[in-house]
């Protein structure tokens, strides 16, 4: 039998957990481990900290609520502040490693720090990794070769619908013998020692959720079966306040509290028993976009974060710090893409309609380097998913994915879905004053 450690990153769950659930088959004895590695805290390429407050305090929430959770089933977690590399060596020989699991990621800075952990570890240790935050797993997916992905969404969404599947929900492991249990505490670090002062959640945020599978389980059956929401969402989701117009399921996807394939299954619970239209087709529509970037992500490699983009373009972009700053700041000449930035910056969260918009203004109407938008985004979000970020970023910057190249009309998006003004009112409010 084996003595296992699960590294955790972006699968911050114990339900539907590939890695945590072979390794429980397997082992005689298994460790959590987490690294708080400093720099995903340092500052990026184009200046701003790779992750901001709001996403490190959902991050600490959901690493508490994955602490409680595996101690039930007498797992321990290590969470330590420092680089993988740095402490791999000396896990294994204090508790005598046979074996590593771990989700398969495959963008640059996992690769590399796997990389460098991998360089160390002695032979006896096999390394084996997991795909397990698809909806569509790639073994499953009716393309050859990561190569064959489509470009565009609407053939890869309809060659999935029709002849690739949805796997499963893994169940939780069974509860391990107690002796498996270490006397650890939780080593949780505070926001502050993460370089943050604390805050409190601005009241007027569409995202008053806190991280941690529990939490997300949580919304889930709010959303689902208390409100019946999701019988409505294709004609809410385009909303800009509150926190029912859309799932906001993103930010519990994006770090693992949650898989695709728990949200799936459910939907097709409440299909069964409530109601089947098109609101619920479509919560699944957006799970398959995500898996889209995904699969757009391994197809093209490093590409994704190149200024040319997926399609290479080489577009004159604009690198003015004073231009920069008025869009962050939400000081440009159009209020709904001002209203929106005040509400990333103030909440961590943006609407997807917003989402569009300020990134089409960015990108088509200030022509700045797209890759500076997306930084900045990276840093802000509490729901950053390194594929679904710079694929989207990509999308509306016309160097991605989309066929039509399009350009929002900033005015007649905010007359359409803004049309008496209320969002604009309650995040210019300062302006007011």
């Amino acid at each position: 039998m084996e003595k296992s450690i699960v590294w955790f990153r972006n699968d911050l769950r114990i339900a539907d957990n590939k890695s945590l659930s072979v390794a429980c088959k397997n082992s005689e004895m298994v460790i959590g481990v987490y690294f708080m590695d400093p720099e995903k805290f340092e500052i990026g390429e184009f200046g701003f900290k790779k992750t901001g407050k709001f996403r490190a305090k959902f991050l600490l929430e959901s690493l508490q609520e994955l602490w409680d959770n595996l101690r039930k089933l007498n797992i321990s977690l290590l969470i330590i502040k420092d680089k993988p590399e740095s402490k791999f060596t000396e896990l294994v020989e204090r508790f005598q490693i046979t074996s590593l699991y771990l989700q398969k990621e495959w963008t640059p800075e996992e690769t590399k720090t796997l990389k460098a952990v991998t360089s160390i570890l002695p032979e006896a240790v096999n390394v084996k990794e997991h795909y397990n935050q698809f909806l569509y797993h790639p073994e499953d997916i009716p393309f050859d070769t990561f190569r064959d992905i489509p470009q565009v969404f609407t053939e890869f969404r309809k060659k999935c619908e029709k002849n690739g599947k949805v796997r499963p929900v893994i169940p939780i492991p069974e509860k391990l013998p107690n002796e498996n249990l270490l006397s650890e505490i939780a080593n949780l670090p505070t926001l502050k020692e993460l370089g943050f002062e604390n805050f409190e959640t601005d009241p007027r945020t569409a995202f008053p959720f806190k991280g941690g599978e529990d939490q997300a389980k949580i919304r889930l059956e709010d959303y689902f079966w208390e409100t019946k929401k999701l019988a409505v969402y294709k004609k809410t989701r385009n909303g800009l306040l509150g926190k029912d117009y859309s799932s906001k399921f993103s930010s519990w996807l994006a770090n693992g509290c949650i898989s695709p394939t728990i949200v799936y299954r459910e939907i097709r619970k409440f299909e069964d028993k409530v109601t089947k239209n098109e609101d619920t087709y479509w919560l699944i529509f957006e799970l398959l976009w995500r898996d889209f970037f995904k699969y757009i992500s391994l197809k093209h490699g490093n590409d994704i974060f190149k200024v040319g983009g997926v399609l290479k373009k080489d577009y004159s972009w604009g690198h003015d710090d004073r231009i920069k700053d008025l869009w962050i700041q939400g000081k440009t000449k159009e209020n709904f893409v001002n209203a929106n930035m005040n509400e990333l910056a103030k909440t961590g969260f943006m609407s997807n309609r917003g989402r569009q918009n300020v990134c089409s203004f960015w990108s088509k109407e200030l022509q700045q380097d797209w890759r500076i938008g997306a930084a900045y985004f990276e840093s802000m979000l509490i729901d950053y998913d390194v594929h679904s970020n710079w694929g989207n970023w990509m999308y509306n910057s016309g160097v991605g994915n989309d066929p039509r190249d399009r350009k929002f009309n900033i005015k007649s998006q905010a007359e359409r879905y803004d049309p008496a003004g209320k969002y604009q009112q309650t995040w210019l409010q300062e302006r007011l004053f």
